[in-house]
């Protein structure tokens, strides 16, 4: 990635941190720029809560957000080794890993991914989470892409617990209550748009944030209004 571009992704990161900015779109920024740096098929981000429990809370497609959301429900997987060991997990090709992730890496090889590439969430000791990377093909990735991810994961764990300058767990614990609520509305509104307009649940998401953005709202407010409007995902058709 060229520099400029590469200056312009962690500018665009930083301009999202502004007053009660918004949680679930800054995570969806952060995991599709985490898919762009890599050139990746798509990537989605992991929090843990106040126990060690790891949630799925972004994701740069809906590919991604199954692949999460199966490593967190089996146990297993390079976002939870990621987060345990507090490293950078980097596999060329899942198929030398089935022994390793016996669930996880058949079904991701299922999924069309040959690669993968999980980097820890971390600030000094404390790691809150893990982003993950996945690849269609088998390629190399070069130490700058490794540090540069890292770099990205750092940035958002650093934006995450600076949102109120305090470093206190039940703050940790109350953003990610907040992204997993949130998560939820937006699912359903998804799939509600996705079923009224006959497209994908990714054009519906799509859908769901260009609204936000052109009615300057935040992208959970608008997913909650389509849930329980009368209008229903109408509310989304141009003018």
């Amino acid at each position: 990635m060229e520099i400029e571009r590469l200056a312009d992704v962690f500018v665009e990161v930083a301009d999202t941190l502004v007053a009660d900015f918004d949680l679930i779109e800054f995570l969806h920024l952060v995991a599709r720029h985490a898919a762009d740096i890599s050139g990746g098929a798509a990537a989605g981000l992991v929090l843990s809560d106040h126990v060690g429990n790891l949630h799925h809370v972004g994701a740069s497609s809906e590919d991604a957000r199954t692949l999460e959301l199966y490593q967190v429900q089996n146990a297993e997987g390079p976002c939870l080794d990621a987060f345990r060991y507090r490293r950078p997990v980097v596999v060329l090709d899942l198929a030398e890993e089935v022994e390793r992730w016996p669930m996880f890496a058949p079904h991701a090889i299922a999924a069309g991914m040959s690669s993968v590439f999980a980097f820890p969430m971390r600030l000094r000791d404390r790691v809150i989470g893990a982003l993950n990377v996945f690849q269609t093909e088998r390629q190399e990735i070069r130490e700058a892409e490794v540090r540069l991810l890292q770099a990205l994961a750092d940035v958002a764990t650093i934006s995450l617990i600076q949102e109120r300058a305090v470093s206190r767990a039940e703050v940790l614990t109350e953003q990610l209550q907040v992204a997993l609520n949130s998560r939820i509305v937006i699912e359903q509104a998804k799939g509600a748009v996705a079923r009224t307009f006959s497209v994908s649940v990714d054009e519906a998401f799509e859908m769901l944030r260009g609204h936000a953005r052109t009615s300057r709202r935040r992208l959970t407010d608008v997913a909650h209004e389509v849930v329980t409007s009368p209008s229903g995902p109408a509310l989304l058709r141009p003018g």
